[in-house]
Order: C-alpha cells, then sequence, then structure tokens
C-alpha cells in the first residue's frame, strides 16, 4: 500500500536522502557498483522501456474488473494455480543451488528450471555462481522459447571467500515493470553480511496506471554458519528499506534465510512483521524450513493469504536424484492482489474502482 508523494514532498526528501537511505549498525543503501557493471545488468537497463512501448495491445479482451481479494488468509500451503490469473501476483524465491555452467549444460535441468519460471510473474533467484555472465541470458532464451517475456536483473558477484554469488531477479514484462532507478546492493562496511543482499522496485502492469501495486523486493542468502547475526542484520534492513522511499512502504524480504521462523529472532518481535511460509518444508531433501517471504501485514495489505512450496519431486514426477540436480532448495511463492489498497465495496455491491490487466 504505497503512499502519495507531492513535488514539494520528493524535493524535500531528495534534500535528505543520505539521511533517508541509513540503516542502524552502520549499513547503507547503495547503487551497484559502476566500475565493472556485468554484461546483463546493462542489458536489462538498456532495455527497459519495452513493456511500456507495448501497451497499446495489452488490454485482456473481456476487459474484466481484477475482483477485490479474500479477507484472510491460508491457514496452511495453497495449490499453485494451473495457469497464472490476473487478480494475483505470484512472487515466488528461488535457491538455484551453484546455478553456473555446468547446471545450465543439462537440457533437462534447465527444462524443469524454465517450467517453474512460466509459473510466476517474478521470480527471485539466488546462488547463481558463474564465472561468465552468459548464464542468465542463456537462460532466459530457454524461458522464453515457448513465447513467454520474462527478462532480467542480475547483481554483482558477492561473498567473502573467492566462491562469489550473484542475486538474480527474473520478471514477466508482460505483468510487471521495473523502476530501473530503484536497483541496487544494501553494502556493508561493518561486514554484517556474507552475501548483502539486492534491492528492487516492482509495479504491476495494470490499467489505471495509478492503481498500480508498487513493492520493493529484497533478494537475501545468508550464510549457514552465520544465521542468528545475519537475521539479526536483516531485520535492520527491513526497517530501513521501509523508509527508502516516502513513496513506499511494501516491503517483500526473500530468499534463502537458512533458517524456519523460530529462529527469526528480532523479526517475531518487530510489529506486524509476518511471514509466507510456515510449518512446512523447502528443502529437496524434504527435512528443514529455509527459504521464506517476510512482509508487513499492515503496510502490505495486498497479500491475498495464499501461499506455497512447488515440490520439485512431485510437481515434475522426478526422483530425488533427479530432483537434486535441478536443486537443494525447492521454490517458495506468496500470491498479493495487482493493484495497491484493496477496493472497498461500491454501495451496490460491486467493485469500486475497476482494474483490468495489462497483458
Amino acid at each position: 500500500m504505497a503512499r502519495t508523494l507531492s513535488s514539494k514532498s520528493l524535493v524535500r526528501w531528495l534534500a535528505a536522502l543520505v539521511a533517508a537511505l541509513s540503516l542502524v549498525g552502520g549499513l547503507s543503501l547503495r547503487q551497484p557498483s559502476r566500475q565493472a557493471p556485468s554484461q546483463p545488468t546493462t542489458a536489462i537497463l538498456a532495455g527497459f522501456a519495452a513493456p511500456t512501448a507495448q501497451a497499446a495491445d495489452a488490454v485482456s479482451p473481456s476487459g474484466a474488473a481484477v475482483p477485490a481479494p479474500p479477507i484472510g488468509g491460508a491457514p496452511g500451503p495453497s495449490v499453485l494455480p494451473t495457469s497464472r490469473p490476473w487478480d494475483a501476483v505470484l512472487i515466488a524465491s528461488f535457491n538455484i543451488q551453484v546455478f553456473g555452467e555446468s547446471k545450465i549444460a543439462k537440457p533437462h535441468v534447465v527444462e524443469i528450471l524454465a517450467r517453474v519460471v512460466r509459473q510466476f510473474d517474478i521470480v527471485a533467484i539466488q546462488e547463481v555462481r558463474a564465472k561468465s555472465d552468459g548464464v542468465i541470458p542463456r537462460f532466459v532464451d530457454a524461458v522464453n522459447a515457448d513465447g513467454s517475456r520474462y527478462h532480467w536483473i542480475i547483481g554483482p558477484r558477492e561473498g567473502r571467500t573467492v566462491s562469489k554469488e550473484q542475486y538474480c531477479f527474473l520478471y514477466d514484462m508482460n505483468r510487471i515493470e521495473v523502476d530501473a532507478g530503484s536497483i541496487g546492493v544494501v553494502p556493508d562496511p561493518a561486514d554484517k553480511l556474507h552475501r548483502p543482499p539486492m534491492h528492487v522496485r516492482f509495479r504491476t502492469r495494470v490499467v489505471p496506471d495509478s492503481k498500480a501495486f508498487t513493492f520493493w523486493m529484497v533478494d537475501i542468502h545468508t550464510d549457514p554458519d552465520e544465521v542468528p547475526q545475519e537475521i539479526d542484520a536483516l531485520v535492520d534492513v527491513f526497517t530501513a528499506m521501509k523508509t527508502a522511499r516516502p513513496d513506499e512502504d511494501d516491503v517483500i524480504l526473500l530468499g534463502d534465510l537458512n533458517a524456519g521462523p523460530p529462529q527469526f529472532g528480532r523479526f517475531t518481535k518487530t510489529p506486524d512483521v509476518t511471514w509466507a511460509v510456515s510449518g512446512v518444508t523447502t528443502n529437496t531433501h524434504r527435512t528443514k524450513t529455509y527459504d521464506n517471504l517476510i512482509f508487513d501485514r499492515r503496510a502490505t495489505t495486498e497479500y491475498l493469504g495464499r501461499w506455497g512450496v512447488l515440490d520439485l519431486q512431485s510437481s515434475f514426477g522426478l526422483p530425488l536424484d533427479r530432483a537434486l540436480e535441478v536443486s537443494d532448495h525447492n521454490p517458495v511463492w506468496a500470491a498479493f492482489y495487482p493493484c495497491e489498497s484493496p477496493p472497498e465495496p461500491a454501495a451496490t455491491g460491486g467493485i469500486a474502482g475497476v482494474v483490468a490487466p495489462v497483458r
């Protein structure tokens, strides 16, 4: 549920930008380094206008309104729709274990990964581990082989050791747009995080565009050896992101936390903070809960209460050894209403504010 920002407020905000982006504990926000930008990041910024350019023929044939979301949420995991509905934005997190040249060279693995991505509007990926910049473009080509229009954003290589990882977002350009100026990484001068998270601000493509749901996504892969310290630092990251822009209070922090809700520390004591995944396992061995989506229930009223784990074995009929070729993690997901501030019922009992999807 974003806030409206006047031109005068924007000027005042820009004047106080550094203070607004400060983080507790010595962390602050920054843009990715311009000294050695990766080729994929350059490509996404250069091609960002593509969805808007094709918006003229993008209204759904039916012109149907997006229905209001249901009240309350599901106590357990939901069944992932067989096709993506227009009344929900499906957001996923997926640690694709050691996603590099070796994995992209296995067609049967790439096919499963592509099928996973096509089920969601946005996928936050962790553990891209490749020396070349060609892995993600090749993968997106595979995703789009069926006519889909996904694009990617990839961050710089992060990590304290020689084994670096990158965060990546894949998103469906038919349904999602990116605020190109929002792409950045949380720096960590105090070295509290092994791989500082990447942040990007997205918006849904609906008409009128003034109704679009806008939100930050913060992608994270914690160090399994330093989970308590890193979870604690992520509380500060989450808090800072909520005030990074005075016109945006929707923040979805997601990824491989290497922890389940019982290990969420200060998150469990932070007012109104909640998470999607609970009471189920998320790793491929079905023994641990590592992956999740965290957000503020009062700010992000667009959350529909629907979430789940896409089990690689049962979803694709894979034995354990074949599923582990894909990843040692299952994707996790949650559904959000595609418009800001779910509409109030009109006096006639209909939907106040007709909003049509763009595709």
